[in-house]
């Protein structure tokens, strides 16, 4: 189990102990979100401090970290395949990066209010996005400019959002005290 925490530290934890085995500490602000890279001993963390980390969990070293945007990372995601990470931020930006080459593959504007969260279908086709506007996004990964959904009917900021395990529905939580489900 992987923790994060506004002590700008992120914690691996032995549930069947439930000791901390590993604190990843570098960034100089809030640790927002936090996702394994599958298929390795990685994970991944989004900071206040405007970047996303990968760390080795075996070391707790920082193995890399993605810079570009302007203000806090809420939320990463990564790909099933464990090859993209997807992150967004407070100005409402998602960015898509290339974990291989360390590059930024695209970004777009998602909302003029934060993105709260980010999830990947299982095919990595589509992303989804929670926003403050209370507006859920989906895009097409291959091509960010192409919104292919918009869900409207929370009345306040949306928290979280996540694909079922077959694809076929969206869960989403709001500060409006509701979770919704969206086929």
């Amino acid at each position: 189990l992987a923790s994060c925490s506004m002590d700008h530290t992120a914690r691996l934890w032995d549930l069947s102990s439930a000791r901390c085995r590993q604190s990843f500490r570098g960034h100089v602000d809030s640790v927002n979100a936090i996702s394994w890279i599958p298929f390795s001993n990685q994970l991944c963390t989004a900071s206040g401090d405007k970047t996303v980390s990968i760390w080795d969990a075996r070391t707790a070293l920082c193995a890399q970290t993605f810079y570009g945007h302007t203000n806090a990372c809420n939320s990463v995601a990564v790909s099933n395949r464990g090859d993209i990470l997807a992150s967004c931020d407070a100005d409402g930006i998602l960015k898509l990066w290339d974990i291989r080459t360390v590059s930024e593959i695209g970004s777009i504007q998602v909302s003029q209010h934060p993105c709260n969260k980010i999830a990947f279908d299982r095919s990595n086709s589509r992303i989804i996005t929670a926003s403050d506007d209370g507006l859920l996004r989906a895009f097409a990964t291959d091509n960010l400019q192409d919104q292919i959904w918009c869900g409207r009917g929370h009345e306040d900021a949306v928290q979280s959002a996540i694909f079922d395990p077959a694809d076929t529905f969206i869960i989403s939580t709001s500060t409006d005290c509701t979770f919704r489900i969206w086929s």
